[in-house]
């Protein structure tokens, strides 16, 4: 036997309406049902609402479900999101990215570096800051020829030198090369390490120290025996794919090549 259908239970009471929930947005007018108060958004205090009239009149009041009129119809305010705060991007040297970046005409002021690894690893970290500035790195394949390149190239006030030096330490035969050059348009800033592979934490290679290469033998050729790497070049592979940002340099470096940009790069050049 089938069952009697009566339609919807009699005994229920009337089915209730959704309450819409409504951002309180500075300036929405809203109503207080249970006092009348009639006002719009001004701000949050404490997890409760402010609203002011008409008069400047201000109240506050909690966000209770349901607890407001809009138009008249009954709302549930509600604390809107707060937007996500803009991201700037930045450049692998930890400076603000210049987007739709256009090529830039060279500046006559140069870096230069001891070899072509030394402008590889400033390419890839500061490239974007060389480019927005248009400064051009230049390889000067060892820092013998420092004095006889730097008298050839020809520097002035607006033809700056900066030059990056390898094992920059008290003693060493690149200081003393590097002693011979006097010139105020120049400036020379360096590192501590035999290489610039060093330069490089080795942390960020997946190794717990450089290796002690022994005396007599090339730095390169014997860090890459100790480890296992292969070829020179297969080294220098890993070494620079390790290299993702300034974060992955030691300090002594980056600041010489901060140093170095801030150099050729001053303000006033442009304007002498």
């Amino acid at each position: 036997m089938r069952s009697q259908d009566y339609g919807r239970d009699v005994l229920a009471g009337p089915k209730k309406r959704k309450v819409p929930s409504v951002a309180a947005e500075p300036g929405l007018v809203v109503e207080d049902p249970a006092s009348g108060f009639c006002g719009e958004v001004v701000r949050f205090e404490y997890g409760k609402v402010v609203l002011e009239d008409r008069h400047g009149r201000e109240r506050l009041f909690p966000l209770l479900p349901a607890g407001f009129l809009l138009d008249g119809k009954p709302v549930t305010l509600v604390k809107p999101v707060a937007a996500p705060a803009p991201t700037r991007a930045v450049s692998a040297s930890g400076s603000v990215r210049v987007e739709g970046l256009r090529a830039r005409t060279a500046k006559d002021s140069r870096i230069w570096v001891e070899g072509v690894h030394d402008a590889e690893l400033v390419e890839r970290v500061w490239g974007h800051d060389l480019r927005v500035e248009g400064v051009v790195v230049e390889p000067l394949d060892g820092v013998d020829v420092l004095a006889d390149r730097v008298a050839v190239f020809g520097t002035g006030p607006r033809r700056r030198l900066g030059v990056l030096v390898d094992h920059l330490v008290e003693g060493s035969k690149e200081s003393r090369l590097v002693a011979r050059v006097r010139d105020p348009h120049v400036m020379v800033t360096g590192h501590p390490y035999v290489d610039i592979w060093q330069a490089v934490k080795p942390s960020s290679v997946g190794i717990a120290a450089w290796p002690v290469v022994p005396r007599g033998t090339p730095w390169k050729e014997g860090v890459c025996a100790a480890l296992g790497w292969g070829e020179s070049w297969e080294g220098w592979r890993r070494v620079l794919a390790a290299v993702h940002g300034f974060r992955d340099l030691e300090t002594p470096l980056i600041g010489a090549v901060e140093r170095l940009i801030d150099f050729v790069t001053e303000p006033d050049l442009d304007r002498s």
